[in-house]
């Protein structure tokens, strides 16, 4: 439908190549739903003209940053106050229900069926079960929605420093209000439940939907060989996810390859980050 969408959010050059990735991924897995990508000013020209090459909609917003050091030290996860920023997507009222994606998720198989979902419907936290993960959330644009979100954020701010903290007080009664808005945890497969619970990935894994990659290192931290295929990095991060993470690679290299042909240019979209 034309006025449902998938939505995610870069707020710099690296979470813009996982957007990358991710609207590669929905196309590839045909969806019929628009895809809006949120971007802060710190984007580059030339990550706005391949995210434009995916993405229906690339639109311009202010970075929204909690500010709150002690929580997110807390976490150890400085970087997460700018995920605030997520809250600009109750504003996309030209569209009556979308599904907010993370930028460090990968669609692996077509998803399009979340939409047949009501607000907020969203898998389990790995961490803490009785909080949803705000990776991936259905959720339908509200001025309304946003104005409130704002006030409690105001009001009560954020007990983990970031939007899931901020969307589990706001959405309090998930865990117990109504059941069918609990997601399967294959729409929000966190990478690391490959180790911390293999034998549960080795018997389920095959149904996974969405492929999330938590914590700090995200696959654009890793150097990449195209010619070889081979990701290099921390073999031990990389052992969490390694099909996957290559996946990953393959996806944004199919999409970033040409480019830098066409631009002679290793900026900001390069193989290594580190």
């Amino acid at each position: 439908m034309a006025d449902q969408a998938f939505v995610t959010l870069a707020t710099n050059d690296n979470y813009a190549k996982g957007a990358v990735v991710l609207g590669k991924s929905l196309r590839n897995h045909n969806t019929s739903k628009k895809l809006v990508v949120l971007i802060g000013p710190h984007v580059s020209e030339l990550s706005r003209a391949v995210l434009q090459t995916l993405y229906d909609e690339v639109r311009l917003v202010d970075v929204m940053d909690s500010g709150d050091t002690a929580h997110l030290a807390m976490m150890q996860r400085p970087d997460l106050g700018v995920t605030f920023t997520k809250l600009h997507c109750w504003k996309l009222t030209h569209y009556s229900k979308c599904v907010f994606m993370d930028a460090d998720t990968m669609a692996v198989a077509n998803v399009d069926e979340l939409f047949d979902r009501e607000e907020l419907s969203a898998a389990p936290d790995p961490g803490w079960p009785d909080c949803f993960n705000s990776g991936v959330f259905v959720f339908r644009p509200s001025n309304e929605t946003y104005g409130k979100l704002l006030e409690y954020c105001t009001e009560h701010g954020s007990f983990d420093g970031g939007d899931q903290g901020v969307l589990n007080g706001y959405f309090s009664d998930w865990a117990t209000a109504d059941i069918t808005k609990h997601l399967p945890f294959v729409y929000n497969m966190s990478s690391i439940a490959i180790y911390t619970y293999l034998p549960a990935f080795k018997q389920y894994g095959a149904n996974a939907k969405v492929v999330h990659f938590l914590g700090k290192t995200k696959p654009w931290s890793y150097a990449y060989d195209p010619n070889q295929r081979r990701v290099q990095g921390d073999v031990q991060e990389a052992s969490s996810h390694p099909g996957y993470l290559l996946d990953w690679w393959s996806l944004y290299s199919s999409c970033v390859l040409p480019l830098k042909k066409e631009e002679h240019s290793e900026q900001p979209f390069v193989f290594s980050v580190r």
